[in-house]
């Protein structure tokens, strides 16, 4: 953790400032140590350089367990393709000149195949997750950029409110306990005019015949590590029937997902061994989440219109898709009221 952090993180259960204490540096980064909040004396600890505000084991554990395993796997920089890139472009509609010099803030980071985007644009990334994933993405991306990673909860977000020019949550949304709650506390995070980008998985006519679906009502509930080593197994078997079904004409690449493993096979630019990797990656996930919640078009957007916001726009690109803009409005009302300093005192 760079001691910078200090001017932008709050205690999640009171808002109020934090006092370092203990600290063990190594180089330019706390390495060790606690921040300790004197107003609600709740103390949280600084490990392996990641400040983290929830408890180890929570309902995201196998997020953790996946990310560590394959800390690697999705990062362009690995996969030798701009699969990620892409999509981050895609369904923010940022560019990349416009992230220099920002501060970003990644919601759910995972691994950091994101936070790796941001970064290579010269962006001051702030990336958060509830799991142990965060070790994954410090691990791949200590050191390429500004970077500061956090173990936090979406619900109770550790920060002084209104510092990001930029935020993000790619994948993460479906997977929490209340998807509407989750969606409508980002926009807090927004500085003035700063920018908001989500997808969610999206709800279908048919969603619900999707083997994933009823399948998940006994694997959600089998130990992680116990399905993790299930799905290593099942899904090298599988996969060739997969591929199999996937190249027939025209029906294909929809008839294979009667098989239950997922297979980027012609759908991403990867290798034999990359789709394989990718399967069992992604098949764990797909099968092991407590939470899987997808969304309709009109929905996310009914939320989204619930709040003070600009520019709104929820269309379909695989993902559902929803970005806006923080209104302006409420910043220059509490500026007249001379509050300004609220929003500002961390910038």
């Amino acid at each position: 953790m760079n001691r910078e952090l200090l001017n932008i993180v709050r205690s999640p259960c009171c808002q109020h400032s934090l006092r370092l204490y203990s600290a063990v540096d190594e180089a330019e980064d706390v390495r060790e140590g606690t921040l300790t909040c004197e107003h609600c004396e709740n103390v949280f600890p600084i490990r392996n350089y990641v400040p983290r505000f929830v408890a180890p084991e929570n309902y995201a554990v196998n997020f953790g367990l996946q990310w560590n395993r394959f800390r690697q796997t999705q990062l362009d920089s690995h996969s030798g393709a701009p699969i990620s890139y892409r999509r981050f472009f895609a369904e923010s509609g940022w560019s990349p000149e416009e992230l220099r010099g920002k501060r970003v803030l990644d919601v759910g980071c995972g691994a950091g195949r994101f936070a790796e985007i941001a970064l290579s644009c010269g962006a001051n990334v702030v990336a958060v997750d509830y799991s142990s994933a965060v070790d994954a993405c410090l691990y791949n991306l200590r050191g390429r950029g500004q970077l500061q990673v956090i173990q936090g909860d979406i619900y109770a977000l550790p920060f002084v409110p209104h510092q990001f020019d930029y935020v993000y949550c790619f994948g993460v949304l479906q997977h929490t306990p209340d998807v509407k709650k989750s969606l409508q506390l980002l926009p807090g995070q927004l500085r003035p005019g700063g920018k908001l980008a989500i997808d969610v998985y999206p709800k279908g006519n048919f969603y619900a015949l999707w083997p994933k679906y009823w399948l998940r009502h006994i694997t959600r509930h089998i130990p992680a590590e116990t399905l993790f080593w299930i799905t290593e197994r099942a899904v090298p078997a599988l996969l060739p029937l997969s591929l199999l079904i996937g190249r027939l004409p025209v029906v294909g690449r929809k008839l294979r997902h009667v098989v239950p493993i997922l297979n980027y096979d012609g759908v991403l630019p990867l290798s034999h061994a990359q789709v394989r990797e990718w399967a069992i990656l992604d098949t764990f996930d797909m099968y092991s989440a407590i939470f899987d919640q997808p969304q309709s078009v009109a929905t996310v957007e009914s939320w989204l219109r619930e709040l003070d916001l600009a520019e709104i726009e929820v269309f379909r690109k695989g993902f559902v898709v929803g970005r806006a803009t923080g209104n302006t409005a409420d910043f220059d009302e509490a500026a007249d009221r001379g509050e300004t300093a609220t929003y500002r005192q961390a910038s």
